[in-house]
């Protein structure tokens, strides 16, 4: 990257902060971060990330912007209704910051691609309600010594956590749940996605920067209706099929 006067005013805030600076900034320019679903984590996720000056962002996802999506799904507008998600993010995306690459991925990713699309990322984040994607997501990345940000909401309570190696997140989630909470399911307040995504984004924000201490095998908790937040630890599983 090269410190150009407009790259100077750009990301102002960042270099005056002693955690990121010039150097920061050169690492977020290289770093290559991979969100796997373009809804309401993935989403705001993106937002930030490519604000941030992240170099080249993927997006994974094969579904298309439905009115319902409108509610929480804040990088869409009703008329992007009928596209794509990966397109009509990217173009969002791109008129928020020209300087960041993009690749779309109109795909789902599943236990038979996992390993190849996740292949040469830095970070990925995984933003989706389907726990074969979750799973499959998990054990690319273990496979493959990626660090995993994960986000999850429903109702008014969401959950971030980071996975490097062991414990990874199947340690935290053994076997899908027989009725698993989806949003379309149990319904979802659509601020606590900006809330979520936001957070994941900072997650990976701090893992390329090596700022601070990114939520490794930890995961935080946070209750929306309380104003609630903790954080608890997640221990490896001897019997995890992954990384056990």
């Amino acid at each position: 990257m090269t410190f150009s006067d407009d790259v100077v005013e750009r990301y102002a805030r960042h270099l005056v902060l002693a955690e990121i600076g010039g150097p920061g900034q050169q690492k977020l320019a290289r770093a290559r971060v991979l969100l796997v679903g373009m809804g309401g984590v993935g989403g705001p996720a993106a937002q930030y990330l490519a604000a941030a000056g992240v170099g080249t962002l993927g997006l994974v996802d094969d579904d298309t912007v439905a009115l319902s999506n409108l509610q929480r799904q804040v990088q869409f507008a009703t008329s992007d209704i009928g596209r794509l998600k990966v397109e009509a993010a990217a173009e969002r995306l791109a008129a928020l910051n020209p300087g960041v690459t993009f690749q779309t991925f109109p795909e789902r990713l599943t236990p038979a691609n996992a390993g190849v699309r996740v292949a040469g990322w830095d970070v990925v984040i995984d933003g989706t309600d389907d726990f074969t994607t979750r799973f499959a997501v998990n054990a690319a990345c273990v496979a493959a010594g990626i660090p995993l940000v994960s986000g999850a909401l429903g109702r008014w309570e969401g959950q971030v956590g980071v996975f490097v190696g062991k414990p990874c997140y199947r340690c935290l989630v053994a076997e899908a749940p027989p009725s698993a909470e989806t949003c379309a399911r149990v319904g979802v307040v659509g601020a606590l996605a900006g809330v979520v995504g936001a957070m994941a984004a900072l997650e990976a924000i701090k893992i390329i920067t090596g700022a601070g201490r990114p939520l490794t095998g930890r995961l935080l908790l946070y209750a929306g209706l309380g104003g609630q937040v903790r954080t608890v630890a997640v221990a490896p599983d001897p019997a995890c099929p992954v990384c056990g």
